[in-house]
């Protein structure tokens, strides 16, 4: 029976430091911008344009 306290206690503690870090993470802004990265490939890159060939 005391095992299982144990086991309820690590797994409180890793659910709590998991959750530190997510809260961490929000306050210095990771999740600020959700939109550009996902349309980002969209895009069209500039393309370099074509050398004339003069004579």
């Amino acid at each position: 029976m005391s095992v299982i306290l144990i086991l309820i206690i690590i797994g409180v503690l890793v659910a709590g430091g998991f959750l530190a870090g997510f809260i961490w993470a929000v306050k210095s802004g990771q999740y600020d911008d959700t939109h550009s990265p996902a349309v980002r490939m969209l895009f069209d890159d500039v393309k370099p344009e074509k050398k004339k060939m003069t004579n």
